[in-house]
């Protein structure tokens, strides 16, 4: 029997969702439709149902491939069994990853520390775009791949936030010091409160896997390790919505 192929972190897609010659699954209207508006994404093939083909006419978009016209069903046998596509199905290939290097010295970066949840992720890149955040740095491994259940959650931002992979965190930290970054890590042991934390840019801020938080290495290597004081009874967010909060908190303060 043929052995299921492994994504990152070791673990098999699951059945529904294997792809083709590594192509990402992108569902969705608000997902498809950035995908289609990014001069940078090159869409394989596009399957809609009749709806979702009015739709797209409606809204004018401009389209490189002429679309498959099917029935839901068709949509619903490529994903998931709880994806909810609204109609449209797009195959595209992976966007370019810049590399770290490349990052301009300016503004605000993400540094997901093994955070592999991808509704988590999504949820975090959407925010980040709301935000223009510069980009969003993960590890090559235990972090979800840029595709289906993490495009869908990100509503678009996919295509707006560039997502620098490295193989070692650390070393990455170090090399974003060394090019004058303000590295704050998020953690619910951190010695102070955010919101109190004299920041400057270029600003990276680095947030842990959920129940983890952030690994004994990188917070060592972070200039300043700080938490999210909150007034209610519960004290600690989904790292999603930390990462909302947080970016609210920093971009307030570097405008100021």
């Amino acid at each position: 029997m043929r052995k299921r192929e492994k994504r990152r972190g070791g673990r098999p897609w699951p059945k529904r969702e294997q792809r083709r010659d590594d192509l990402a699954l992108i569902y969705g209207w608000h997902a498809v439709q950035a995908a289609l508006e990014n001069p940078a994404r090159r869409i394989r093939r596009l399957r809609v149902t009749p709806n979702g083909a009015r739709r797209l006419e409606e809204l004018g978009i401009k389209l490189a491939v002429a679309p498959d016209i099917v029935r839901p069903e068709e949509i619903d046998r490529a994903l998931p069994s709880d994806a909810v596509h609204q109609g449209v199905l797009a195959e595209a290939d992976p966007l370019p990853a810049p590399a770290l290097e490349d990052l301009a010295p300016d503004g605000i970066v993400l540094v997901l520390d093994q955070i592999t949840d991808p509704h988590n992720v999504g949820a975090i890149l959407r925010s980040a775009a709301a935000f223009g955040v510069s980009a969003a740095v993960t590890t090559a491994r235990h972090s979800p791949e840029a595709t289906g259940v993490l495009a869908k959650s990100a509503s678009g931002a996919l295509e707006r936030v560039p997502i620098v992979e490295v193989v070692n965190l650390a070393r990455a930290l170090d090399a974003m010091k060394t090019r004058g970054f303000m590295v704050v890590g998020l953690d619910s042991t951190g010695d102070t409160d955010l919101a109190t934390v004299t920041l400057c840019a270029p600003l990276a801020l680095v947030l842990g896997a959920e129940g983890k938080g952030l690994r004994r290495l990188t917070g060592s290597l972070c200039d300043q390790v700080a938490r999210l004081d909150l007034p209610g009874e519960i004290k600690s967010l989904n790292v999603s919505n930390a990462a909302a909060l947080a970016l609210y908190i920093a971009t307030t303060k570097l405008r100021s």
